[in-house]
């Protein structure tokens, strides 16, 4: 289904920051899949630890506590000084939860009238494909 123009390069392989066709014509990779490979593709070391848990155990719903969210949790929490974390599996989730929050303390701190709260963003952004991310976006 379409829903918006890709660009017309086709990607085999990546390492770090380059990626590659498939005729092995080499490219640097400046989108980076949004941000969301930052770190580079197939980073070593992401590599390592993601292969011994997928060993272990490879997801586990949040139905359910397992051994890693604790020790994620203080990790996170103490780095930037908050005494909750909510994780999420997209940036378009942390865009959905970050707007419930902040329609959440603006009703109880704000005192807004319940459903009067309003969302501003700005043409030109982009916050993924859910409803209300895409609502928050234009097409130029």
């Amino acid at each position: 289904a379409h829903n918006y123009h890709p660009i017309p390069i086709v990607f085999s392989k990546a390492k770090g920051s380059s990626v590659w066709d498939p005729e092995g014509k080499k490219y640097l990779d400046f989108l980076s899949a949004y941000s969301a490979i930052n770190q580079g593709h197939c980073h070593p070391k992401i590599m390592k630890v993601l292969a011994e848990q997928a060993q272990m155990l490879t997801l586990s719903s949040r139905a359910f506590y397992n051994d890693k969210f604790p020790v994620f949790a203080e990790r996170i929490t103490s780095m930037f000084g908050y005494d909750m974390v909510l994780p999420m599996n997209t940036g378009a989730e942390g865009v959905e939860t970050a707007l419930k929050l902040a329609r959440k303390w603006g009703y109880m701190k704000k005192s807004i009238p319940k459903n009067e709260a309003l969302i501003v963003s700005c043409c030109g952004c982009f916050h993924g494909r859910t409803l209300a991310a895409i609502s928050m976006s234009c097409d130029n």
